[in-house]
């Protein structure tokens, strides 16, 4: 068995590259390192059954690395070293980085679901429309007051409410179809730098698709308020879609920008996603569940590897 530390330099301020953390793992007791820069392939036809492979990154980072532990059986080790950092706080791991080593020096993991978007792996949460766009326009008192959604209350303000996202969203026998604010296809319980789904687990087998539709601000404003306050997930309302599946389906009528875990996909218009069920090895011995108690998990493995694909439809 091996242990792989895979760096990226440029995430987060830098500080936590492979100097930081080799101090660390060599004082829980791992010494033998085979180092690797996250933009080198070679690496990945090395790494064999049963191989740590550690990565020191952010949420991107890890994503970049989930592929190759689950083709080569290798488990993976996460040292957040990025922004979010959400996937870390999915897995409940310790902020400690002594404690946090001592752990990836022990033989605990637990099984995770990974969720793919048109072939693209990724482990929090997906997202088409203003979720999509960044933070900085928000002032400092919205986020002391509204945290995360003060971006989205900006960014509306600043377009003024023309634009909507027309698509159809299919989900197991369930279609709704309209004008969309936005959309959001969560894997985990975490996003956007600790938000938290509520009633959401990255163990459950589970997609969240939560869909606020382009009404006026103050129902979404009062959807969301009502959402935080009573710490459950969204329920579906003439505001609001919530549907919990192991597949979606989009149908939008024009290509838009989709991110997948802070990273873009590109711009697209037919969009398909799955999850498949503890399909990824972490080393860890707890998860963090943003639901009371957690629900029975749903299995579902599609026929390959590869998303759904369907015909485009006609315009709608």
């Amino acid at each position: 068995m091996n242990y792989w530390l895979i760096v990226n330099k440029a995430a987060g301020d830098g500080s936590h590259g492979e100097s930081y953390w080799r101090g660390y793992l060599k004082a829980a007791g791992i010494e033998e390192l085979r180092v690797r820069g996250l933009s080198e392939t070679e690496w990945e036809q090395e790494v064999a059954p049963g191989d740590r492979v550690l990565v020191a990154g952010g949420d991107g980072s890890v994503n970049r690395v989930v592929p190759v532990c689950i083709e080569r059986s290798a488990i993976l080790g996460v040292l957040p070293s990025g922004t979010a950092n959400d996937f870390a706080r999915n897995l409940g791991l310790p902020d400690d980085p002594l404690e946090l080593c001592r752990l990836m020096a022990s033989q605990q993991s637990v099984a995770v679901d990974v969720a793919w978007l048109n072939g693209t792996a990724f482990l929090n949460v997906a997202h088409i429309g203003l979720g999509t766009l960044p933070a900085r326009k928000a002032s400092q008192e919205q986020k002391r007051h509204l945290g995360r959604f003060s971006y989205l209350l900006s960014l509306a303000q600043r377009l003024g409410m023309q634009r909507g996202i027309h698509g159809r969203i299919e989900c197991d026998d369930r279609t709704v179809e309209g004008p969309w604010l936005t959309i959001a296809i969560a894997s985990g319980a975490y996003f956007g730098g600790g938000h938290e789904i509520p009633e959401a687990s990255i163990d459950d087998g589970m997609l969240n698709v939560v869909a606020v539709r382009h009404h006026s601000w103050l129902r979404v404003l009062l959807a969301f308020l009502a959402t935080r306050l009573l710490r459950q997930a969204p329920r579906s309302n003439e505001t609001v879609v919530h549907f919990q599946s192991p597949q979606c389906h989009i149908q939008l009528r024009h290509d838009h920008t989709v991110t997948a875990d802070g990273e873009s996909l590109g711009r697209m218009a037919n969009i398909s996603a799955f999850t498949r069920h503890g399909v990824l090895k972490v080393m860890g011995n707890r998860l963090v569940s943003g639901r009371p108690e957690a629900a029975p998990a749903v299995h579902y493995t599609p026929n390959d590897a590869s998303p759904m694909v369907r015909p485009n439809p006609k315009s709608f």
